[in-house]
Formats: structure tokens, C-alpha cells, sequence
């Protein structure tokens, strides 16, 4: 309950506050390249069940959505603006919304594809038994230089590990890093297993 009230009243805030440079972002996103400003696509929330996630839209629009992610800056389905609010983070601010209704927390296990919850084992769902972060331990700490198994190992830890003081030690991380744009973002290698890499 704490949890819940503290993503509540901090989402509020960060709205209020950030409305403006959020409706410049999407207007910016808009005359940058044809398209709307705002990317939905389905995920798998807690226990599975899915939802769909907002972020401001970072790749043209003839780009597969469930396409592979970028593995640098030139990838040429990302626009100019693109290329900037992902290596911030500052294209997930949308998920505010995705907060206050419900779906996400603020902190958590980053949403993934229901296909790929198919794969995992007993453990690995584990994942799942809490609402999904906008940010989380795996992307404060290694982010695109982890492998999803990795990025799992690390996300279940946080399910047994979680904490009042757990959750901001990784906001005050992702705060950070969001002050330092870096190349580190992208993913050098999605998965150690073939198969799963060619089906992310």
C-alpha cells in the first residue's frame, strides 16, 4: 500500500511538473517525422496479464514494432529526437500514466513481450509477481551491456529482495544516469541462446 501511494503522489507530481516539456516533446516528435507522438504496444504485466504501454514515439513509423531493438545510435529507423529521448530514458515519461492507472509501478521488473514470458521457467516467472517498473534493478545497474538472462537473474532478485529503500536506491541510479546520456542504452547482445535471440 505504501508503494502504490508513493507511485501514485510521485507520478502526479512528476506530470504536473513536466506537462509542458512533455506536450513540446510530442509536438517536437510530431514535425520530426510523420507519425503520432505516442507508441502503444501490448506487454505482459503482473501475473501475466497484459496492458498496453505508452512511450513517446523513438523510431519512424515503417519500423517493425516487435522488430529487434537498436544496437546503436545510427540505427536508421530511429529519428534524430528518437536517438536522444532513449538515451535519456526521457521516452518512457509517458508511463506516468501507465502508473497512475494501475498497470505499472516505478519500480519493477521492465515489461516484456508475452512471448517471451512463454519461455521462462518457474523461477524466472517470478517476474511477474509484481506490477512492472518504468524503471528497474537490471536497467539502473547494466541496462543494454546485460543479456535478458541477465536482465532476469536480476529482476527476480528484486521480487525477493524488494524494499522501500531498494526501490529508491534504483530511482536515485536511474536519475543519474538519466543526467548522462550514454551509448550504453543499446543492446550489445540480446540473449545467449540463439533460438531466443532470433525471436525477441
Amino acid at each position: 500500500m505504501i508503494k502504490r501511494a508513493f507511485d501514485i503522489l510521485v507520478s502526479i507530481l512528476l506530470l504536473i511538473l513536466l506537462l509542458i516539456p512533455m506536450l513540446v516533446t510530442a509536438f517536437l516528435i510530431r514535425i520530426g517525422s510523420p507519425g503520432k507522438a505516442i507508441f502503444k504496444q501490448r506487454r505482459a504485466g503482473r501475473h501475466g496479464r497484459p496492458f498496453t504501454i505508452l512511450k513517446f514515439r523513438t523510431m519512424r513509423i515503417d519500423a517493425d514494432p516487435y522488430g529487434s531493438s537498436p544496437h546503436s545510435g545510427d540505427d536508421p529507423r530511429l529519428t534524430r529526437l528518437g536517438k536522444f529521448l532513449r538515451e535519456t530514458s526521457l521516452d518512457e515519461l509517458p508511463q506516468l500514466l501507465n502508473i497512475i492507472i494501475g498497470q505499472m509501478s516505478l519500480v519493477g521488473p521492465r515489461p516484456l513481450y508475452e512471448r517471451q514470458a512463454e519461455k521462462w521457467d518457474d523461477v524466472q516467472r517470478r517476474r511477474l509477481e509484481v506490477r512492472p517498473g518504468v524503471t528497474g534493478y537490471a536497467q539502473a545497474y547494466g541496462r543494454g551491456q546485460l543479456t535478458i538472462e541477465e536482465k532476469i537473474e536480476m529482476d527476480v532478485h528484486y521480487v525477493d529482495n524488494r524494499s522501500f529503500w531498494f526501490d529508491l536506491r534504483i530511482i536515485l541510479r536511474t536519475v543519474g544516469n538519466i543526467l548522462r546520456p550514454r551509448s550504453e542504452v543499446y543492446e550489445k547482445r540480446y540473449s545467449n541462446d540463439r533460438e531466443y535471440e532470433n525471436d525477441q
